[in-house]
């Protein structure tokens, strides 16, 4: 007989079992020892990051109760409390990424950086078992919250999140986009013999019918906000494309992320009211004074000069020449106040770097295109939480926000590197690194979502 809608199982827990079988088998790899979770602790350390002031306020105690804060401030000790004393660490809130593909790892030496020959090769079981081992990195060094952006094969992502969500494995809070969105081809070059090798990356829609019919599906299967490539060919969504997306998504209470790589598309989803602009190689001044109006965010995935030529495959002098120009956009955009958030993008692997060591190496990037110490970590922290609707929630160390504390070997405003040397993480109140080494224990009862 029927089941009622609101009362079915995950709604595609039958077509990703392999997926979930998969990451049932990785909880071997991270069995540790249990964190501190469901109980009143007091942090003490050397000072309190507030974002809204770009301070950080010395002689606070931070305390916890079960996955909340509910204090915060000079406040006594009672006897017989727990207490996590951090020593000369400075508390900050826990990083957000918004823009990551957690499930797709492509590698130099295989596919050279193509994730078309990664999306060709790889089951998304096997995909969802690095995504694991990207969601514990990313968490590990200090993101407590991430947007994941798609390339997760066969939504993957939704599974990751749930397996997450569960406590199957360690990782940060979750929102999905499920497949991308995107005209034909997607963001693949495809030879006409074999066009069904976009599946399953992408949802082809070239017509809004088409469209609609593609946020349907994510939506249906349970993805947090949806996601379109606007002009990765030379035939682009349009304005009006872009709006009726919009419409779409808004009407769903979601959000539109936007992947523009060119200057037109970047008008016309700026003139359309999406969300995010992803990337947006190419804006000029008069388009970021619109993001400003608008409210749009802008998620450069900006990446440090070191990344350039490994990122792009240029020689030295041409990845320099690419970098100086991202960089010009992004501290243009700074300058003017356009909205940004953290992102990094990161789906490879590279030599000495897990996938969150090489992630939050990407603050470089800001620093050189002139970003404050303090707007940096507005960027890394409450930017993020407001573009995915959780300022509420997160971004700031405040009584009755969600426990998403990290700790940092000194003062970020003084020294922003110190940010890539994270002590200490917890999320939602449960401690997952302490003095240096990640705690995590294998679950001994699973709380479905």
């Amino acid at each position: 007989m029927p089941v009622p809608a609101d009362s079915r199982p995950y709604p595609i827990v039958y077509a990703l079992r392999t997926v979930l079988t998969a990451l049932a088998v990785a909880l071997m790899v991270f069995a540790a020892p249990t964190p501190s979770s469901g109980q009143s602790v007091y942090i003490r350390s050397g000072g309190v990051l507030d974002v809204a002031s770009g301070t950080v306020r010395s002689g606070q105690i931070v305390h916890v109760e079960g996955d909340r804060i509910a204090e915060v401030g000079p406040l006594s000790i009672p006897s017989g409390a727990t207490v996590i004393d951090l020593g000369d660490n400075v508390l900050v809130p826990g990083f957000v990424e918004a823009h990551t593909h957690l499930a797709l790892s492509t590698q130099q030496g295989r596919d050279f950086g193509r994730f078309f020959i990664t999306n060709v090769i790889e089951t998304t079981a096997y995909r969802a078992l690095q995504g694991a081992t990207n969601a514990r990195s990313l968490l590990e060094h200090g993101f407590t919250t991430i947007r994941d952006l798609g390339n997760n094969g066969n939504y993957a992502d939704l599974a990751l999140k749930q397996a997450i969500n569960e406590g199957w494995i360690p990782g940060p809070d979750m929102q999905t986009v499920g497949r991308i969105i995107a005209p034909f081809g997607g963001q693949f070059h495809l030879q006409p013999e074999r066009p069904e090798l976009i599946e399953p990356e992408y949802l082809i829609a070239d017509t809004q019918d088409e469209m609609r019919k593609a946020i349907h599906q994510n939506l249906h299967y349970g993805t947090d906000l949806i996601k379109i490539v606007v002009d990765d060919f030379d035939y682009i969504y349009t304005e009006e494309d872009i709006r009726f997306a919009v419409d779409e998504v808004s009407r769903a209470g979601r959000k539109l992320a936007a992947h523009v790589a060119t200057l037109q598309g970047a008008k016309n989803a700026i003139a359309a009211g999406v969300s995010s602009l992803e990337h947006a190689w190419e804006l000029e001044d008069e388009d970021m004074r619109a993001m400003v109006a608008k409210d749009i965010y802008l998620v450069g995935t900006d990446f440090p000069p070191y990344y350039a030529g490994y990122f792009a495959g240029y020689d030295e002098t041409r990845a320099r020449a690419l970098y100086e120009q991202r960089i010009d956009r992004l501290k243009r955009a700074y300058q003017i106040g356009v909205p940004i958030a953290f992102g990094a993008d990161v789906t490879d692997q590279k030599d000495g770097h897990s996938r969150g060591s090489l992630t939050i190496s990407f603050i470089e990037s800001f620093l050189d295109a002139g970003v404050s110490a303090p707007d940096l970590l507005r960027i890394l922290t409450i930017n993020g939480a407001t573009l995915m609707g959780l300022d509420n929630e997160k971004g700031s160390i405040e009584a009755g926000k969600l426990a998403d504390l990290v700790a940092v070997p000194g003062n970020p405003l003084a020294d922003p590197n110190v940010l890539q040397r994270v002590s200490f993480v917890m999320k939602r109140g449960v401690v997952y690194k302490r003095d240096g080494r990640f705690e995590w224990q294998v679950p001994t009862t699973i709380d479905a979502q």
